[in-house]
């Protein structure tokens, strides 16, 4: 079964009013995650990752750059690159307003979501950020995650009109698709639109009977390996687990959450020890079911209540550390 363990690589600035007194203290925050015991924001999470042999897959945001400059994106993909992990393609169009000149002709008033953009404009934005990250990186851009997880048909016409092949954006419990890619089973499972290959978040019910999405700050790791067994044993052609670059520190600060640390060290271990069972890496393929297995087509899965009890209490402790 494929696992991805991805990234959404993003900066920050507390607010739109003072972009270019914040962004300095954001960027530090956001990709380095200084603090008394190292660097907590994309620095730990390629190490922890490297420690492990494993290749993660990082969606790096580019159109804050578009404002304060080509050398902070440069910074990012060269850290990601050096580690040993996967750029590629990330995208919060909110941004674009706030650039100049504007990549788009209407580009005001502000809008947070790609689907409120019509396909040229996603395809103009699209283009330029793929571009932007492509020009550093030395690769082709071949996977995308929009922002919020906002995607909809018309995102899937525009991944083609750029040629990014695969797309990780759908998330069954942030539906923002309108409608347009078919009931909530269908955010589910990976499937082929307009041509662009589609590996969704992958989703679990909870022991309280929640639906949640796999998510390092917000599963617990008993939660994440018992959905890992599960769907490996349904025989699933795989799991997308999510992250950003600043999920080991503690919300609005430069503390390190040792907790979530713990619980993505605890994610790495496993999936290492076992390398018979889970196959970690890129999307560099189109996902394929085991032979004579039903992929899992349909199924649900679950986690345990004591599995989800545990992780309640560590997010009580987090809430004191």
């Amino acid at each position: 079964m494929r696992v991805h363990l991805t990234f959404d690589v993003e900066v920050w600035c507390a607010g739109w009013d003072r972009l270019d007194a914040s962004f300095p203290s954001a960027f530090e925050r956001y990709v380095w995650g200084r603090s008394r015991a190292g660097d907590y924001a994309l620095p730990r999470n390629i190490e922890i990752l490297r420690r492990h042999g494993l290749v993660g897959v990082f969606f790096v945001e580019p159109l804050f750059s578009f404002r304060f400059g080509r050398p902070y994106l440069e910074t990012i993909v060269r850290l990601i690159q050096d580690g040993g992990q996967d750029v590629q393609l990330h995208l919060h169009p909110e941004w674009q307003d706030e650039l100049e000149p504007p990549l788009i002709e209407q580009n005001r008033p502000k809008r947070q979501n790609l689907t409120a953009y019509t396909r040229a404009e996603q395809t103009a934005l699209l283009k330029a950020g793929r571009d932007a990250v492509a020009s550093l990186a030395g690769t082709a851009i071949s996977a995308f995650r929009a922002g919020s997880y906002a995607a909809n048909r018309q995102t899937y016409e525009a991944l083609a009109d750029v040629g990014i092949t695969s797309d990780s954006s759908l998330n069954a419990s942030y539906d923002l698709s309108g409608g347009s890619l078919g009931g909530p089973q269908a955010l589910r499972e990976p499937r082929r639109i307009c041509g662009v290959d589609v590996h969704p978040v992958t989703v679990f019910d909870d022991g309280l009977g929640r639906m949640r999405h796999m998510q390092v700050g917000a599963c617990g790791f008993a939660e994440m390996k018992q959905v890992l067994d599960r769907a490996h044993h349904l025989g699933m052609p795989e799991v997308v687990i999510v992250s950003h670059n600043f999920e080991l520190m503690h919300p609005g600060s430069t503390r390190p959450d040792h907790i979530v640390e713990r619980r993505f060290e605890a994610l790495c271990r496993y999936l290492a020890a076992h390398p018979e069972r889970f196959e970690v890496g890129a999307f560099s393929r189109a996902v394929q079911p085991a032979p004579g297995a039903s992929a899992g087509k349909g199924a649900s899965l679950r986690a345990s209540a004591a599995a989800t009890g545990l992780r309640v209490c560590q997010q009580l402790l987090r809430r004191v550390a």
